[in-house]
């Protein structure tokens, strides 16, 4: 799992990729993100796994995002697989 540290409201998606934490809530790959020292599940996992996560992630005080993207893939939109 990688754990990527949020700078500017971003974080870095990939080597070449930034990506805004608005587009990182709806990626398959976002997991959780850490407000504070707890982590929340990602509003994707609502729609992507068994998890359901209803409430909304309160972004301007997300300090990491924990990421399952191995194979550097980058920003895949979970509209793809529900739309």
């Amino acid at each position: 799992m990688r754990e990527l540290p949020v700078q500017d409201k971003q974080v870095q998606c990939t080597d070449t990729e930034k990506v805004t934490l608005d587009r990182c809530r709806f990626c398959v790959h976002s997991r959780a993100f850490q407000l504070k020292n707890a982590w929340v599940t990602s509003p994707a996992r609502a729609y992507c796994m068994r998890e359901r996560a209803t409430n909304e992630v309160d972004l301007k005080q997300v300090t990491a995002v924990r990421c399952d993207d191995h194979s550097g893939e980058g920003y895949r939109s979970m509209m793809n697989i529900i739309g």
